[in-house]
């Protein structure tokens, strides 16, 4: 099919990666930002690519007079995003609200024939803004109506919908406010869901598929570091962490903690290992290979609770890590954590068990059968509890580091309260035995430790959608791309998931979703 293929706003690529799946190439991609224009060229080195503003990019300047297939535009949405908060509308940030009027300019001077646009769902707010800055509310949506009646008087059909990610087949539940004009004759076609709710009927019938998960884009190799060490013990021992946590963050991962691991019914299974299987499994299922290698940079928590008493809340006198006891979580301390369960061998070069197996051997020499339990916690919106990994990756911003893994690392509970880590002699606890008591598979446990961590700008990008070598880590301007950098272009991104499935069903001569996918 004939026709240019271009990407205004283009980003970090996320919508050029899912229009490359559908309709085979970008030719032309337009940003601002010098690093988004670095990341594009790195992955899409086929396409033109001009680093400037979308204003000063002039339509038949870009296309040469070239007729143009399929127009993508995803405009600042920050000035609409609820995330933003209630602070007025400066003067200085008036203009980043117009810039989807750039949509009509593409549509008065080169008239694509198809035009998506992707922004939050409070774009079809937009409307006049007071004096003070904050929008008028009896004037709400009035500038979003003038806007389409524009293109539809330019000869184009309009409409819009929200859609979510996860439903089609992207581990995030990112929702956005979609537009789909044209001006080809054809009828505007919405994709139909691909994925659903594991609980649904139509995922038990086989009409959808189940959702991706949050546990299927972890990297469960990457460290992970106990919420109770000190800052001297990080200092000392140079650890890619920051501690102590604030009260808000220990309060989400006690919230995490006892909505996931102490009430939960039964937790699921996580393998934590460097295998490239990271599928979420069953109790009932065979344990995959698990190694004592456990970390990450995105939060990931994992509690193990041990009675400890005489000491001040949050203090540890030694923590290396998940495998060695932390002390006590009181109610003054509580959080939030993505808890995942699974047997962990720490001798002899033991792969583990599954959960209803007996309990092998503890022995004085270091052995132990831990129980971990993972869960995501959010730093930001209302969720205050986090959420299990069997769903997917709540909507990642732009924002920096908000999302965590919690783990909890659970060991075998005996009536005495016998408890130790992965490297000391057995010990006893004396007092209040049935602290943070959870019973798996029929079998008591007590939490040992938690430990929490970050999730990497590689996990995000991969709940994102993007592809697993899809390079996100390469040098800028003779040093390479920081983290904050790399996590800012993913939020900002368009999950390359939904780019294929809106281009698939709107753009003529695109694969079908299924063969774009």
């Amino acid at each position: 099919m004939t026709g240019l293929v271009i990407d205004n706003f283009a980003g970090g690529g996320g919508a050029s990666t899912g229009l490359e799946q559908a309709l085979g190439r970008v030719d032309v991609a337009i940003n601002h930002d010098p690093r988004a224009v670095a990341m594009h060229e790195a992955n899409h080195p086929e396409t033109r690519h001009h680093c400037q503003s979308v204003w000063r990019a002039d339509p038949l300047d870009v296309t040469g007079g070239r007729p143009v297939r399929c127009a993508w535009f995803s405009p600042d949405c920050t000035y609409f995003s609820k995330a933003k908060g209630a602070a007025p509308i400066r003067d200085g940030q008036r203009h980043r609200r117009d810039l989807a009027w750039v949509v009509v300019l593409w549509a008065e001077r080169v008239r694509p024939a198809v035009i998506l646009l992707e922004n939050v769902e409070e774009f079809r707010d937009w409307g006049p803004l007071l004096e003070n800055g904050r929008p008028c509310p009896v004037s709400k949506g009035m500038t979003f109506r003038r806007w389409k009646r524009q293109l539809q008087r330019l000869g184009y059909r309009v409409e819009h919908r929200e859609l979510r990610a996860c439903d089609y087949g992207v581990p995030t539940s990112r929702k956005r406010l979609f537009v789909v004009a044209r001006c080809d004759g054809l009828p505007i076609v919405w994709p139909e869901p691909t994925h659903g709710d594991p609980a649904s009927a139509a995922v038990a019938a086989g009409a959808l598929r189940p959702w991706a998960t949050a546990a299927s884009v972890l990297d469960w190799s990457q460290p992970i570091y106990s919420i109770f060490l000190t800052r001297e013990e990080v200092k000392a021992r140079r650890l890619p962490c920051r501690r102590p946590l604030a009260d808000n963050t220990m309060a989400r991962i006690a919230r995490g903690v006892q909505r996931y691991v102490l009430d939960a019914a039964e937790p699921f299974i996580v393998p934590i290992t460097h295998s490239r299987n990271k599928a979420v499994h069953g109790l009932r299922e065979p344990l995959r290979t698990i190694t004592t290698a456990h970390g990450g940079e995105f939060s990931l928590v994992s509690p193990f609770f041990v009675p400890r008493y005489g000491e001040r809340a949050g203090q540890a006198p030694r923590s290396s890590g998940p495998v060695e006891p932390l002390p006590t979580i009181v109610p003054t301390a509580n959080g939030a954590s993505l808890v995942a369960a699974f047997m962990a061998q720490h001798n002899l070069g033991m792969v583990g068990h599954p959960l209803t197996d007996p309990l092998s051997t503890i022995t004085t020499r270091g052995t132990q059968q831990q129980l971990v339990a993972s869960h995501l916690m959010k730093f930001r919106g209302t969720c205050r509890d986090g959420q299990p990994l069997a769903r997917p990756v709540p909507t990642v911003t732009s924002g920096g580091e908000h999302l965590a893994e919690v783990r909890a690392f659970l060991i075998k509970y005996y009536g005495a309260g016998i408890g130790q880590a992965a490297g000391d002699p057995l010990h006893t606890i004396t007092t209040q035995d049935r602290f943070g008591l959870v019973t798996v598979a029929g079998e008591d446990y007590a939490i040992a430790d938690i430990g929490m961590r970050m999730l990497t700008p590689r996990e995000l990008f991969s709940a994102q959608g993007f592809p697993s070598d899809y390079r996100i880590d390469f040098e800028y301007r003779g040093k390479p791309l920081s983290k904050v950098a790399q996590i800012e272009l993913c939020g900002n991104s368009v999950p390359p998931g939904l780019a294929r499935a809106l281009a698939a069903a709107n753009v003529p001569g695109a694969l079908s979703i299924e063969a774009a996918a």
